[in-house]
This record gives C-alpha cells, sequence and structure tokens, in this order.
C-alpha cells in the first residue's frame, strides 16, 4: 500500500504547528495520523509496532495541542505507543525507516529528538521516571508540567507501583496518563486487572445478590430488568473502584475517560494543569482503533511483521515450544512460566493444552523468578521463559531466591544475543556476564535446532540428578539452521563439549550458534589452504576447560566466537582458564564490542560485528596472518 499525501500532517514541522489549528482540524489531524500509521508501518520491510498506535492518536493530538513539549515533559513507558507522538514532533517523514538500520528507533530515544525526554523499551519506567523530572523542576524553581503516559499493562511492574507511592507521597505536581486498552502484549492478568470485579467475592453480598436475582426471574419483564440493573452494576463499580484505589495512594483521580473523544480528553487536560498535586487521568482506548483487523484480534495485531512468500522456516523460539510441549507431556511437574510474553515465548501455543500449568505473571519479571524457585522447591519444575533482556530485571531473584536456594528452575532465555530491529533495550548481549558468576547455576547455549531440543531434555533430567541446580539455556531471535532432521533426544553430559572439525595451527572455539558459522567459515578457508580446527564449547558453566587447555597445548592460537558482548563472556571464561593454567597460548576474541547496538536486522548486525559466515572467514584469516582482530589477549 502506498502512502497518500496528508495535508495538515505533512505541514506540521513539530508541536507548535498543533496550537493554531481549530477543533475540527485537529479531528481531521487524527484521521491523517490513523491513517498513515496503517499504510506506513503495514509496507514496513521489517514490520513495526500497530495496534498500540492506533490506540493513542487522539491521546497524543490532545497532549501535544496542550502541554509545549519539550519545556513540558512528556514520557512515554516502554515506547510501542509513541509513533504519533514521533509524527507529530518532526519525524513523519521519517516514519517509513523506523526500526531499519540508520532510521527512526523503535522507541523514545533522547538521541533522535528533543521531544524524547526520556528513552525506555522496558515497560514500568515512566511514572518513577517522572517523579525524578518533577522533582528536578521543583528543586530548580522552575514551572513546568510532567507527563507520564502508561499502559496498563504496565502497572504490573512493580516499579509503577512505587512510583506511585512515592509521587503520592510527595504531592508534588505531576500528571500520571493510564493508557487503559485492556491489553500489555498479551491480555492483561492479575489482581490489578480484575479489580473493578472484585467487589462480587463477598459472601453477604453474593448470598443477598442470589437471592434478589431468584425473586426478578419470577416477575414479568425479570429478566431483561435484571440485565439493565447488572449494566448499571457494572458502570458503577468501574466509575468508583479505581478513584478509591488512586486516591488512597495520594492521588487525584479523573475518569474513566473516553480516550478517542478529543473534547473530553481536552477538557480534563486543562482541568488537571491547573492542579497543584499529583493527578491519574484513566483513559480507555482500543487497541488498533480504525483498523478492523487489529480491533478484532488485538493481540496478534500488537505488532505487524513482514509477508513472505516463500515457505515458513521454523524458528528457535518454535523448537522451544516443541519441547515444552515434549516435556510436559511426560512429566506432569513441568509448569511453564512466563512474564507478560505469552505470544512472544510461544507458550500462548500450548495454554489451552496446559491450562493450569502455563502462567502468565503479567509485566513482573521479579516475581516470576522467584514464583519459580518456590514452585521447584515445592516439587514442580519450572520452566521459566523469559527474554534474555527482561531477565535482567530479576537478577536479584536469580542470585537470592534460586540460586542460593539451588532450587532446580530451568531458565529458557529467547532473543539471546543480538535481536535485531528492537534496538539497544533489547539486546541479549549480557545474560553470559550476568549469569555465569552465580553459584549453583548451569548456563548452556545451543548452536542449532536439535542442540536446543537435546540441552532442554538434558535440563529437565539434571533437575532430578544428584547434581541438580537451576539451569538455564539460551538460544536467539532467529530461524533455524536446519542442518539435520530432528535426532532421538540425548542427555548432553554437563560441561563437555564437541569437536566439530579437526585442523591444525588455529584452533576456534565457539558457544551457540556462532559455531555453525565458525565451522562454515573453516569449510570455505579450508579450499584455500587454511585448515583451522573447530569446536561447539555448549557450556559457559561449566566450562569444558578439559577441552579448552588441549586445544591451547595443541594450537599456535586460540579463537573464542560467541554472540555476546566480548566483556564479561564466553571469550572471557576460557582467558581465565588459559591464565589460571599459566598457559601462554595466544587469544582472540571474536564476539560484540563493549558498545550499544542499534536496531536493524539481525542478519545486518551479524553482519556488522563479521558474526556471520563470511565475516568470520574473514576474521580468521587476518588472525592467522597475523592481522589484528578481535579483543587480542596474549597468555
Amino acid at each position: 500500500m502506498s502512502r497518500t499525501p496528508k495535508p495538515l500532517l505533512d505541514g506540521l514541522r513539530g508541536p507548535h504547528d498543533l496550537k493554531g489549528l481549530q477543533p475540527a482540524q485537529l479531528e481531521e489531524l487524527c484521521r491523517e495520523v490513523r491513517q498513515d500509521i496503517v499504510e506506513v508501518i503495514r509496507a514496513l520491510p521489517c514490520g513495526g509496532h500497530f495496534g498500540a498506535n492506533l490506540g493513542t492518536v487522539e491521546l497524543t493530538v490532545a497532549l501535544h495541542y496542550l502541554f509545549d513539549s519539550p519545556r513540558d515533559k512528556l514520557i512515554w513507558d516502554v515506547g510501542h505507543q509513541s509513533y504519533p507522538h514521533k509524527m507529530l514532533t518532526g519525524r513523519v517523514g521519517r516514519l517509513s525507516t523506523i526500526r531499519q538500520k540508520d532510521g527512526l528507533a523503535p522507541f523514545c530515544k533522547p538521541a533522535e529528538s528533543e521531544h524524547d525526554i526520556f528513552g525506555a523499551g522496558h515497560g514500568g519506567t515512566s511514572i518513577s521516571a517522572a517523579l525524578g523530572f518533577a522533582l528536578a523542576r521543583d528543586l530548580a524553581g522552575e514551572d513546568s508540567h510532567v507527563v507520564a503516559v502508561i499502559g496498563d499493562g504496565s502497572l504490573t511492574a512493580g516499579m509503577s507501583f512505587e512510583g506511585l507511592n512515592h509521587a503520592g507521597d510527595l504531592n508534588t505536581r505531576l500528571i500520571v496518563v493510564v493508557n487503559d486498552n485492556g491489553m500489555g502484549i498479551s491480555p492483561n492478568v492479575g489482581a490489578l486487572s480484575n479489580y473493578l470485579t472484585q467487589v462480587r467475592v463477598g459472601k453477604p453480598f453474593n448470598e443477598v445478590k442470589s437471592a434478589f436475582e431468584s425473586l426478578l426471574h419470577r416477575l414479568p419483564l425479570g429478566d431483561e430488568l435484571l440485565e439493565g440493573i447488572e449494566r448499571v452494576d457494572q458502570t458503577m463499580r468501574h466509575a468508583m473502584l479505581p478513584s478509591i484505589y488512586f486516591e488512597d495512594l495520594g492521588f487525584e483521580y479523573l475518569g474513566p475517560i473516553d480516550g478517542h473523544h478529543l473534547d473530553n480528553l481536552l477538557r480534563t487536560f486543562r482541568y488537571a494543569k491547573t492542579r497543584q498535586r499529583p493527578v491519574v487521568i484513566h483513559v480507555m482506548t482500543e487497541k488498533g482503533k480504525g483498523f478492523p483487523a487489529a480491533e478484532a484480534d488485538e493481540g496478534k495485531m500488537h505488532a505487524v511483521k513482514p509477508s513472505s512468500s516463500g515457505p515458513k522456516v521454523a524458528a528457535y523460539t518454535d523448537v522451544f515450544v516443541e519441547m515444552f510441549d515434549a516435556l510436559a507431556a511426560r512429566d506432569e511437574r513441568v509448569v511453564g512460566v512466563t512474564a507478560a510474553m505469552l505470544d512472544g515465548t510461544g507458550l500462548v501455543k500450548l495454554q489451552a493444552k496446559y491450562p493450569t500449568r502455563i502462567l502468565d505473571v503479567g509485566m513482573a519479571e521479579q516475581h516470576a523468578v522467584t514464583l519459580s524457585a518456590a514452585l521447584a522447591i515445592g516439587g514442580r519444575r519450572p520452566i521459566a521463559a523469559i527474554y534474555s533482556t527482561f531477565l535482567q530485571r530479576a537478577y536479584d531473584q536469580i542470585l537470592h531466591d534460586v540460586a542460593l536456594h539451588n532450587a532446580p528452575v530451568i531458565f529458557a532465555l529467547d532473543r539471546a544475543g543480538l535481536v535485531g530491529n528492537d534496538g539497544p533495550t533489547h539486546m541479549g548481549l549480557y545474560d553470559f556476564a550476568y549469569l555465569r558468576h552465580i553459584p549453583n547455576l548451569v548456563l548452556a547455549a545451543a548452536r542449532d535446532e536439535n542442540e536446543l531440543r537435546h540441552l532442554l531434555h538434558t535440563a529437565l533430567l539434571h533437575t532430578d540428578s544428584p547434581v541438580a541446580s537451576p539451569i538455564a539455556v539460551r538460544y536467539p531471535r532467529d530461524n533455524v539452521w536446519q542442518l539435520d532432521p530432528p535426532a532421538e533426544l540425548r542427555c548432553l553430559p554437563l560441561g563437555v563439549g564437541e569437536i566439530l572439525r579437526e585442523g591444525s595451527g588455529t584452533a576456534v572455539l565457539a558457544i551457540g550458534t556462532p559455531a555453525v558459522s565458525a565451522w562454515r567459515a573453516a569449510e570455505q578457508l579450508a579450499a584455500s589452504g587454511l585448515d583451522l580446527t573447530v569446536a561447539d564449547g555448549r557450556w559457559l558453566k561449566p566450562l569444558d576447560t578439559k577441552l579448552v587447555l588441549d586445544l591451547a597445548s595443541r594450537h599456535e592460537r586460540l579463537i573464542t566466537v560467541e554472540d555476546h558482548s566480548v566483556v564479561g563472556g564466553f571469550g572471557s571464561a576460557v582467558a581465565e582458564v588459559l591464565a589460571s593454567a599459566g598457559c601462554g597460548c595466544p587469544l582472540h576474541v571474536l564476539g560484540v564490542p563493549d558498545e550499544w547496538v542499534e536496531h536493524a536486522d539481525r542478519s545486518e548486525q551479524l553482519a556488522q560485528f563479521r558474526l556471520d559466515t563470511a565475516g568470520l572467514a574473514q576474521q580468521f584469516q587476518a588472525i592467522c596472518e597475523g592481522r589484528p582482530s578481535g579483543l587480542q589477549l596474549v597468555g
């Protein structure tokens, strides 16, 4: 679908241009913004966030019409609802580049625009950040507004509660807009989401209600009367209960209001600007508003993916789901735990099959990990499927609640390594570093789909072994290599790697999917007379020290390869082994440099850091010829 001209939208140089528009023009601008999102985002080669952005069009127009950005601070939680914000702040002409190499960032990015006050790709941060800006304003004696826009899904994050609690206690001027569409990426879960129905649970209420319903059923037109009373009951509870919750925390509550009714939004924001205390504005929006397919299926249309005319290729996430199903079918103790990522981790495909054994705890990774620890100690076998980037949020719980108790939790680390178009906030480049030093924890990375199957099979067996402990298996956001048909499952011995090809002179020790790329690169170089040994380390912890020292003792140099930061990762662990043994074999560490990795396709990022097959072949040859490449460590 080609983009059509938008007279009002195309004429905006920044939010200051909205101030002169008339109400009717604002309505037309909303239509243009929504139409542009539909046209442009659906045509992106890399896909893009969709439903949430369609739902925040009127909200964004109202905010920029009444507030003076960047003097007034507008802070968007997560940022997958901020495309309209980018469009109104001078970036509409670059929307077609979003999430692509050298294009617009997928989330708010201060380096990209002065109107992106605070960048975030992880949910639940906006209220704490907004309060910080409000306090900085107060300490500077300034008079500006601070607004946090947070989705109801992000309210399940622990930081959101902490921010609300502190802001209510300080009683400073702050506006929190709760964008309530009943959805995060997956449907929202938890007590907060069900808050409006809790008035029903009391026994006296239910007894009286039951008797009253029985009486009405026996009266003429009683069923119709009961239905009408029920609607009034729902409306009253919907209006009253959130008010009690937020006002008890020290906020003035406004709402709920229709988030697609521009006049109501403007009227409410004008009033909120006059308040000298923290205010919550409860805005009801519809995810996917204005696009029927997105309105009908909010979860699947959270983001749109590029269409593909070729055959569907399985991803590592698909292999994980297949193996979870197999493990859960053979062992009723297996329980899946995820944090608002049923769709992303693939567990949504099995939820109907295992309704009591797949738990989505909401956007609460810390809770997910401690819950898993107690499940494991209580005799279950939890598999915590959490993206590498989000597991960072639960570091203390991994250390304190899982590893210290030696709880046999299995961590399935999806999206490990370079993740592509979501940018630096979502890179899984740090899990080796933040996990490998934790006592008791076992850590492995799969080189291909069969090894992922074997590792997950091994992980479950490990939890019942004499040396049972927590174990983490990492795999990338990528399609599988499809080197071999599914193999018969086997238990892989802990801490034992595998030599993939024997050569001489130079040994390459890789871990995870780079092991396949390294093997392929070595096969290419062999045609030109350069014969390399290639091994798959497989385990970062326990590291195969016997393999490391064997390779170092019979080769002139050793090269490590990993889809991870070169700081604190696999290469660092190998260097520690060589140093401890007093081995003088030169070591070259290939991986991702110590820098932030911007958004691009994963294939482009692998090529950028020369971690694909062609790039590794170049680096191997350069090292063998004495030309510097990678991080060089000499024993």
